[in-house]
């Protein structure tokens, strides 16, 4: 959970704890969520059924919000046409 947490901070969808205010960082997001995928490949076979769905639903839904979040900020990067 600390690491999804931290990729949320890291999206801008919860605020950083330290100024309370959400910022964008998509390096520390990447991170966080690549830490995970590691966690679920090392753990793969060690983990309770309902373990293995929370983190694979964790998982699903932080790569989502990356995708969208990624493609927000280099679509507004973007000069208008």
């Amino acid at each position: 959970m600390m690491f999804a947490s931290s990729a949320l901070v890291g999206l801008g969808a919860a605020p950083d704890p330290g100024s309370e205010t959400p910022r964008v960082d998509l390096g520390q997001a990447r991170t966080a969520i690549d830490v995970l995928l590691l966690l679920r490949e090392k753990t793969q076979g060690n983990r309770t059924e309902p373990e293995s769905r929370l983190l694979d639903g964790i998982l699903y839904d932080l790569q989502v919000r990356f995708i969208s979040t990624a493609r927000g900020r280099s679509a507004a990067a973007k000069p208008p046409s």
